[in-house]
């Protein structure tokens, strides 16, 4: 079993990777959908406050990698051998994807710069986004706290997402493709 892992700061193009990885075939587990699905079950608004202070309760209560722990039975029963998982937050994290799958997991980074960041925050409107650069550089620090820039560090390579759209789609095809041991393809 391989597992592709994305991680970066929020809104540097994790999703749109997955979303790639996704028209490629390749199966996606969404960390972040484990914090909504509980913000929802506990009740409360889908916002980035809530997020947060879930994500944050759930590490304090469950250990920094309670997330990663959730998604380990998604990851299974996907029955597939190659799968990207969306949304790597801390070390702690990619420390337990590797006991759970040894060299069969791969870290992938994505960078973008601040100010591109939050261009792309304002245009997507998620209900869990903030909604200015002081608000992103608090959601940066708060997920740098939980061991995102140790996870940024232990990954494999780096994708740079500060071009267009298109750039970033043939890096991450090229990249995965590398991963795969097959040509780019495409299924859209």
């Amino acid at each position: 079993m391989k597992i592709i892992a994305f991680v970066g700061m929020p809104a540097s193009g994790k999703s749109e990777a997955a979303k790639i990885a996704s028209e490629m075939g390749i199966p996606v587990v969404n960390m972040g959908d484990v914090i909504r699905k509980e913000v929802l079950r506990r009740g409360l608004e889908p916002n980035d406050s809530n997020t947060g202070m879930v994500a944050t309760q759930l590490r304090k209560c469950e250990g920094m990698d309670a997330v990663a722990i959730r998604c380990i039975s998604q990851i299974y029963e996907t029955g597939s051998d190659l799968i990207v998982v969306d949304g790597v937050r801390g070390i702690a994290e990619v420390e337990c994807f590797r006991r759970e799958f040894g060299e069969g997991f791969i870290l992938i980074s994505i960078y973008a710069p601040i100010e591109v960041r939050f261009s792309r925050i304002k245009k997507r409107g998620r209900s869990d986004d903030m909604d200015s650069i002081e608000g992103l550089r608090r959601r940066d620090e708060r997920e740098l706290g939980w061991g995102m820039g140790e996870a940024i560090e232990a990954s494999n390579v780096e994708i740079e997402n500060n071009f267009t759209l298109e750039t970033f789609r043939k890096d991450v095809i090229e990249v995965l493709s590398n991963y795969l041991g097959k040509s780019p393809q495409n299924k859209s």
